[in-house]
């Protein structure tokens, strides 16, 4: 019985436990561009945001979804109202306080920002040279993300 109970605790580990996504952050997105030229996935969020938590919650723990972000791209999980500063892409960009303890970052809205203004959850797809391909505000469901994923792969 003990015997038992290792095996599909073993089995459990490895087929969850090494499936995880791995998150970048810009600065490492930088480095990482130099060594291998990938294009970088950013899901911008907050923590307040029903749709962003439903997508952290669904299509980024998908295993389809995680492997091909895994394998074919930079991921990036950034919060909206980050405070700490970032440099990325030879410039720093700032949190801006726009109230008591409200605000949003700089480079939140630099990739974020469709038709004048921010939606959140945002996609924002950068190619190899931080330059933005595509931009899509709104929930994605696994099986629409991973469809995303296959269209973008291939995008020049």
């Amino acid at each position: 019985m003990k015997k038992l109970f290792l095996i599909f605790f073993f089995f459990g580990i490895t087929s969850t436990g090494f499936c995880q996504l791995k998150s970048r952050t810009f600065e490492e997105v930088d480095r990482l561009q130099q060594i291998q030229k990938r294009k970088t996935i950013v899901f911008i969020h907050t923590d307040w945001c029903q749709f962003c938590q439903r997508m952290k919650t669904t299509t980024f723990k998908n295993k389809e979804v995680i492997e091909k972000l895994n394998s074919d791209f930079y991921f990036i999980d950034f919060n909206a109202e980050e405070k700490r500063d970032i440099s990325f892409n030879n410039y720093t960009f700032k949190y801006k306080p726009s109230g008591n303890n409200v605000g949003v970052h700089e480079l939140a809205l630099q990739l974020g920002t469709i038709n004048n203004q921010i939606g959140y959850p945002v996609l924002c797809v950068l190619n190899e040279r931080n330059e933005i391909l595509f931009q899509y505000s709104n929930y994605l469901a696994p099986k629409e993300f991973t469809f995303l994923l296959k269209k973008i792969k291939d995008y020049k």
